[in-house]
C-alpha cells in the first residue's frame, strides 16, 4: 500500500500552494518511503508516497492515460489486473507502465463509474478528469484501504490518514463526541465518523464525486445477505467445501503477486493456518517467513501451535515474546498512527509484529483476518442459538433494552455485544457533565450506524454477520489494527478471506454450514482438515487478546499515573474524575480481572483517550 492525499478548489479554480502539499504529503512518508510524486493545476493539488510492490521500475504515481487527460493516484492493489489489462489492450488501450493500477484509468475511460464492480482488490483511489474538472474518490468493497476527507473553507482535503489532512493549514482540530461515544460503545468506530470534527471517512463500498461544485456520495456495493425463503440450500456439503477451496487457494495465488518479499502471519488459529497452508501449496519450493505473537502469560500464549503451524509448512518462523511491560512501551506510538483512542491494547503487539516483518526484509503479509466475520467465528454466533431457547424477560430494564435495539436495529430481539441500555448508564457515569449534554442533544444517536433493511427477514446468524461487518470489520479490525498498525513499518497486509469472490460465495452459503451444531466455522474447518494439523482444526476458537489497564496500574508508570490523575481529567473536561477515581481503585484490586472480551477496559479507554488529545494537540472542554 501506499498513501494519497491532496485537496480540490470547490469552486473550480484557485491556487494550489506546492508547499503545503509537500507537507501533507511528508506526512504519510511512513506509508509510503520508497518514492514521492504529485501533480497541480489551477484545481487540485495531488500528493504520492510510494510503497513499491509491483512494477518496481516504471509504477511510480501519478499514472496517466493516453493523452494524459485522466490523472491518478492510487493506494492498494488491483489483484485481476492481468486479466483487466488484457480485456482493455483489446480494446484498444495502450499502457505506459506494468503497474497493477493502470486499469483503473482505462476503465474509467470505458465505463465512467461503473467499472467498480469489476475491481477484485484492495483500494482508495483519487482519479482527476482534467477536461471535465471532476475528481473521483473511492474506497474498496470492504473498506481495507483508508480514506478520509474534510470540507473546509471552500476546498474538499482528502487524504490515505488524517495526519495528511492536518498538514494543510485550513484543517482545525476538535474532538467528535459522537465519534468518542461509537469507540466507548461498539468495537470501535463507523463511518463517515472519525474521532476529528467534520473529517470523514470515505465509507467501504462507496465513492465521492466532485464534478462541477457538487459533491455526490454514492454507495456502490454493501454486504447483502438473502432473505429468508429467496434462496434454497439444495446443494450438498462437499460442493461447498470444494467451491470454498477453490475460491480461497485463487485468493492466496492473487495476494503471492508481488515484486517484493511476501510473508504471513500465524496466530495458532485456524484461518492464518489454512492461508498458510494454501500458500504453501500454491508455491511449495519457496521458503517464506512467517511471524507470531506469543505472550508471556500462558493461558493466552498459543506459541506451541504457530510452532507445530510453522513447522508443518516448512516457513522461516520469527516469534515475538510479548510482555507486558511492551504495553507503555508502544501505546503512544499506537495511538499516533490510530489516529483514535482504542479500547484495548493488543494494536501494541500488532505494531511490534509489522516492526519484526520490516525488519526482516519482508514487505507484503498475508492474514486469516475476515474468516470470523464471514463463517460465523465469534462466540455470540453460539450463544445467540441459547438465547433463543431462553425465556424472555418483561421486567422494566428488558423493555427499555428492547425499545434500544428497536433503536439500533430495528429488531427489539436482536442482541449485539451488550446491553446497550444498562450500558448507558455506565457511560453516562463515566462521561463529564459536558459530554453528557452534548450527547443527550443528539436525539437519533447512533440510529444510523448500518443500513437496517439489510437486517430485516435476515437468518439470525446473518443479521449478526452483518452487524459484525459494519461494525468490527471495515473500521476497527481492517482499519486500526490492519492497515494503521501494519503501514507503520511500510508493511502492506493482504486478506484472502476478503477477496470479493469468497465474500460473495459467503453470503449463500448455508447458515447450519457456518455454524453446525455449535461448531464455529463448519466450513472453513472442512476444507482444512486435508490442509491444518487435527490439533489446531480442532481446537476451540481462542480470542486475539493482550493484558488491559490492571496490567498498566500494577507497573505504577508516572505518565500512566499522570493523564489518571484528578487535575487532569478535570481540565480535559471529558470524563468525570470521580468516576475515574473510582475504577482506579477497583482495577488495581488483588486479583481483579475483566473477561474480555465480555467486561469493557472502561479506563484503557481513558488512558488512550488522554494520550490522542496529547499527540494530536486537540482542545480541552474544561
Amino acid at each position: 500500500m501506499c498513501g494519497l492525499t491532496g485537496y480540490f478548489h470547490l469552486s473550480g479554480h484557485g491556487r494550489i500552494d506546492v508547499h503545503v502539499l509537500q507537507r501533507m504529503t511528508q506526512a504519510l512518508f511512513h506509508r509510503g518511503p520508497d518514492s514521492e510524486g504529485s501533480f497541480s493545476d489551477e484545481r487540485v493539488g495531488l500528493g504520492f508516497r510510494r510503497l513499491k510492490i509491483i512494477d518496481l521500475e516504471t509504477g511510480d504515481q501519478p499514472l496517466y492515460n493516453e493523452d494524459q487527460s485522466l490523472v491518478l493516484i492510487c493506494n492498494g492493489e488491483i489483484y485481476n489486473y492481468r486479466e483487466l489489462r488484457e480485456s482493455l489492450r483489446q480494446k484498444g488501450h495502450r499502457f505506459c507502465s506494468n503497474s497493477d493500477v493502470e486499469v483503473i484509468l482505462h476503465l474509467y475511460e470505458e465505463y465512467a463509474t461503473d467499472f467498480l464492480h469489476l475491481l477484485n482488490g484492495q483500494f482508495a483511489f483519487a482519479l482527476y478528469d482534467r477536461k471535465t474538472g471532476s475528481l473521483f474518490l473511492a474506497r474498496d468493497q470492504l473498506g481495507i484501504n483508508p480514506l478520509f476527507y474534510m470540507v473546509v473553507n471552500g476546498l474538499l482535503i482528502f487524504s490515505s490518514e488524517i495526519k495528511g489532512i492536518l498538514a494543510h493549514p485550513d484543517a482545525y482540530r476538535e474532538v467528535d463526541l459522537i465519534g468518542l461515544d461509537q469507540i466507548m460503545s461498539f468495537p470501535g468506530l463507523v463511518s463517515p465518523r472519525t474521532m476529528f470534527k467534520d473529517i470523514k471517512s470515505l465509507p467501504n463500498g462507496h465513492f465521492l464525486l466532485l464534478k462541477e461544485g457538487n459533491l455526490k456520495l454514492v454507495e456502490y456495493w454493501d454486504l447483502d445477505y438473502p432473505r429468508i425463503g429467496d434462496i434454497s440450500y439444495d446443494q450438498p456439503e462437499q460442493s461447498y467445501v470444494e467451491r470454498l477451496l477453490h475460491l480461497l487457494t485463487r485468493s492466496v495465488q492473487y495476494r503471492l503477486q508481488a515484486d517484493v518479499p511476501t510473508g504471513f502471519y500465524l496466530s495458532g488459529g485456524l484461518d492464518s493456518s489454512l492461508i498458510a497452508a494454501l500458500i504453501k501449496r500454491a508455491s511449495p519450493d519457496t521458503l517464506r517467513h512467517s511471524f507470531s505473537i506469543a505472550f508471556s502469560q500462558q493461558d493466552i500464549n498459543e506459541a506451541k501451535y504457530q510452532q507445530e503451524m510453522a513447522e508443518h509448512v516448512g516457513s522461516q518462523h520469527h516469534g515475538i515474546l510479548f510482555t507486558d511491560e511492551h504495553i507503555p512501551a508502544q501505546l503512544a506510538r499506537v495511538i499516533y498512527h490510530s489516529e483514535m483512542p482504542l479500547k484495548e491494547t493488543y494494536n501494541t503487539a500488532s505494531i511490534l509484529l509489522s516492526q519484526c516483518v520490516k525488519n526482516t526484509g519482508v514487505t507484503v503479509i498475508l492474514t486469516g483476518e475476515g474468516s470470523d466475520e464471514l463463517f460465523a467465528g465469534y462466540v455470540g454466533y453460539r450463544l445467540d442459538h441459547y438465547r433463543a431457547q431462553a425465556e424472555k424477560r418483561y421486567d422494566l430494564e428488558a423493555i427499555l433494552e428492547e425499545d434500544m435495539r428497536e433503536k439500533l436495529w430495528k429488531n427489539r430481539d436482536l442482541f449485539y455485544e451488550k446491553d446497550y441500555y444498562a450500558f448507558g448508564e455506565t457511560k453516562a457515569a463515566l462521561y463529564s457533565d459536558a459530554v453528557n449534554d452534548y450527547l443527550r442533544s443528539q436525539p437519533d444517536l447512533h440510529s444510523d450506524l448500518v443500513n437496517k433493511e439489510r437486517l430485516q427477514d435476515r437468518h439470525i446468524l446473518h443479521q449478526r454477520a452483518y452487524l459484525d461487518y459494519k461494525l468490527r470489520l471495515s473500521d476497527h479490525l481492517l482499519s486500526d489494527h490492519g492497515d494503521r498498525m501494519a503501514m507503520a513499518h511500510s508493511v502492506e497486509a493482504r486478506y484472502p478471506f476478503l477477496d470479493i469472490n469468497v465474500v460473495d460465495f459467503a453470503r449463500y452459503v448455508p447458515p447450519d454450514l457456518k455454524l453446525h451444531h455449535q461448531t464455529e466455522k463448519y466450513l472453513v474447518k472442512k476444507v482444512a482438515q486435508e490442509l491444518v494439523p487435527s490439533s489446531i482444526v480442532q481446537r476451540e476458537k481462542f480470542a486475539f487478546v493482550a493484558p488491559g489497564s490492571p496490567k498498566l496500574l500494577a507497573q505504577h508508570i508516572d505518565w500512566v499515573q499522570h493523564i489518571l490523575s484528578t487535575e487532569r481529567i478535570k481540565h480535559e473536561g471529558y470524563f468525570n474524575p470521580a468516576a475515574v477515581e473510582h475504577l482506579k481503585k477497583q482495577y488495581v484490586q488483588k486479583n481483579f480481572r475483566l473477561n474480555v472480551p465480555f467486561d469493557s477496559d472502561l479506563l484503557i479507554s481513558v488512558i488512550t483517550f488522554g494520550l490522542f488529545l496529547e499527540l494530536f494537540n486537540l482542545p480541552t472542554l474544561g
